[in-house]
């Protein structure tokens, strides 16, 4: 079981638990899909788009559950990052972790798989 991470901010969480699925964030509406990232990734993601942002969440997702509309396609570097052309359904999310701001400003994460 591929695990892959989502950054967002708790208050989008909060609004997909309500609602059952998250959407994407204005960034993924805009490019079309869900932005994930995989454990080696996840780190450089955060200090790439979320630098300095308090009240993030870390999504852990089965990326086998998510079937034909997750596409591994390139980005960064040429590093092939998972893309989901569908909501997010709850039910896929593995487990939702806070993601704290170190003392150094950077974002401190749990263990990854």
């Amino acid at each position: 079981m591929p695990t892959i991470y989502k950054i967002l901010p708790a208050s989008l969480w909060a609004a997909a638990q309500d609602e059952g699925a998250f959407r994407g964030s204005d960034v993924d509406i805009r490019d079309g899909y869900i932005h994930f990232s995989t454990a080696e990734q996840a780190a450089e993601t955060a200090a790439k788009h979320f630098a300095g942002q308090r009240d993030l969440v870390l999504l852990h997702v089965d990326a086998d559950t998510l079937g034909a509309p997750l596409k591994w396609e390139p980005s960064r570097g040429g590093a092939l990052f998972p893309h989901l052309y569908a909501p997010l359904k709850i039910e896929h999310v593995i487990r939702a972790d806070p993601l704290p701001l170190g003392a150094d400003g950077r974002h401190i994460f749990p263990p990854l798989t």
